[in-house]
């Protein structure tokens, strides 16, 4: 059961295709130059891709305005192509997860178009329709303040249609069951060409029933079964990675009381208040969602990350605490996004300064779940905030200090590489930090290796060690016999602490560092002592290698039973 669940001490990186290399020199990623690229992965630790959508699209919404379900955008290569991405990561011991996007799909799409086309198609009940504009046409928008409505007239139709999103993307009638089977059947080709999964997009607007009479949408929490049992039918160990910003009491009926609906979900809710975390330098604020969002069942897992695709989301937070990450990581409105989020990467959002950003994803590799790495951010790359919208976190990646960051030979690539500031491409690549030990690819690197051989975290149950010092999280995991802790100072001074570890008997005297030489061993009073200096962090074994020794004369016939570290 353990080597099915390969998603629970595993490591998974997000790219975009058409952001991350140019093989052909048109100025636009392909899968041809990401085969060429997975040495490279391979290299930083990842065990799983993720890939943004590359399925034909008009591209409005940077692919999630889905054209044809079952093909590659010629823009990217082919399905050729793709299998052989596939097959590469496969050689190398990655796995593939890709972006099911099935709320919505484009309005050039096939089927939207044959159902507007008149009331009698097949297709017409596939979207949502009505005769006219429904009264709360004016809420609900996903993007307010670019999005006006959730209903647009078409002429074509002579009726009105519903689209969470922009209004390019005619939301699909997910519970008519011709829908349900079609999803079913995208999952099934995809699965056949070796993806071990999918991110599913937007989860609780899929299961959700739609209709111009439906003021609050009922969740269909059911489709999740179906989805999941259909996936363990083709492919056993296939997982399902859901897009879910829900309240924690709502967390099970994702999960399922027994672990029967998704795997594996994001945790939106400790996302947002890591940043206020972050911004306010208190930790404490940090443990309530931490122990809100422990309850699971033993097969599923949480998605932890810090940046991706979209803007840092802080509708969770109050508006006190959500104006404190505001005026931290973005004072300038240029900066924030549909009036509750930051449109920043991480390093230009904590000042690029190296401290905070280990910090931060220190806390990302330790807290309870499975670490999802965004491109890029394992150079500590920018923004251009003078590309609209979200954009401004999508640019190229930055491979060299050659013309266009040595992503493309265009000229003209898909959107301007950063070529200014502390930023630019000639100070943040791959190449240079290859050869800087201390850069801070070589430190993630280190950092996802030793992430990978902590399975406690992944697999185990986390207990938070009392501290008075409210800028200090401490965070112990037990699992099989073993523990580690992983202690973090939030705040910009340094710290002397004290704190037991809370194990019994001898377990626990000794915390041997994970990540340097300095060591700890408790005193008479059972308490470790130690200085921790400003955003500093420390990962522990607990135990050692004199305890570890005592070990093989436990185990022996007759030996007395204890814990190893």
């Amino acid at each position: 059961m353990i080597d099915d669940l390969w998603y629970k001490n595993g490591v998974f990186y997000c790219l975009s295709v058409g952001a991350y290399m140019d093989a052909n020199g048109d100025g636009i990623g392909d899968f041809q130059g990401l085969l060429r690229r997975l040495d490279y992965l391979q290299g930083l630790g990842v065990t799983a891709i993720w890939l943004m959508p590359f399925q034909p699209s008009p591209c409005r919404d940077d692919g999630y305005d889905i054209a044809d379900y079952y093909g590659v955008d010629p823009r990217y290569g082919t399905l050729g192509d793709f299998v052989g991405f596939t097959h590469g990561c496969q050689q190398r011991g990655i796995r593939v997860i890709i972006d099911l996007v099935v709320n919505h799909t484009s309005d050039t799409h096939p089927w939207f178009r044959a159902a507007r086309s008149s009331r009698d198609s097949e297709y017409r009940d596939w979207y949502v329709w009505a005769d006219k504009k429904p009264a709360n046409a004016g809420t609900g928008m996903v993007f307010p303040g670019v999005q006006k409505s959730t209903w647009t007239h078409d002429k074509v139709a002579g009726a009105w249609y519903f689209h969470r999103f922009y209004d390019f993307q005619p939301d699909l009638n997910t519970s008519n069951p011709h829908v349900q089977a079609e999803i079913l059947k995208i999952m099934g080709f995809w699965i056949q060409l070796g993806v071990s999964g999918f991110r599913m997009d937007a989860v609780p607007f899929v299961i959700a029933t739609k209709g111009a009479k439906v003021r609050k949408g009922v969740e269909q929490y059911d489709m999740l079964r179906e989805f999941r049992e259909f996936l363990q039918w083709r492919e056993g160990d296939a997982i399902i990675l859901a897009e879910a910003n829900v309240l924690p009491k709502t967390d099970m009926e994702y999960f399922g009381k027994a672990g029967e609906r998704l795997q594996m979900m994001f945790n939106f809710q400790v996302n947002q208040h890591l940043f206020y975390a972050l911004a306010s330098g208190d930790a404490k604020s940090l443990v309530k969602p931490l122990k809100a969002t422990k309850p699971r069942p033993a097969s599923a897992q949480w998605g932890l990350f810090l940046r991706n695709h979209d803007e840092l989301d802080l509708g969770r937070l109050t508006k006190a605490q959500r104006q404190l990450v505001f005026k931290k990581f973005g004072p300038d409105k240029s900066m924030q996004l549909y009036g509750r989020g930051i449109r920043r990467r991480l390093a230009p959002m904590l000042g690029g300064d190296r401290r905070r950003i280990e910090l931060a994803y220190s806390l990302m590799y330790t807290l309870p779940g499975t670490p999802v790495v965004r491109y890029g951010d394992e150079i500590g790359m920018g923004d251009d905030l003078d590309l609209p919208e979200r954009n401004c976190a999508r640019t190229p990646m930055q491979w060299s200090a050659e013309p266009h960051a040595g992503f493309t030979e265009s000229d003209a690539p898909f959107l301007p590489v950063i070529d200014k500031g502390p930023y630019g491409f000639q100070h943040v690549n791959v190449a240079g930090q290859r050869r800087d030990p201390d850069s801070m690819l070589n430190w993630t690197e280190r950092i996802i290796r030793m992430r990978k051989e902590v399975p406690e975290v992944g697999w185990g149950d986390f207990t938070v060690i009392a501290t008075r010092d409210p800028a200090l999280l401490i965070l112990r995991y037990d699992w099989r016999n073993n523990s580690v802790l992983f202690v973090h100072n939030l705040d910009e001074k340094p710290r002397e602490i004290s704190f037991s570890v809370g194990l019994p008997g001898k377990a626990g005297k000794l915390l041997v560092n994970l990540l340097a030489e300095n060591h700890s061993r408790a005193g008479k009073d059972g308490k470790h002592k130690m200085l921790i200096e400003a955003y500093g962090y420390r990962w522990f074994r607990v135990g050692g290698l004199d305890y570890l020794l005592k070990r093989s004369e436990i185990d022996k016939p007759g030996g007395k039973a204890g814990r190893a570290g």
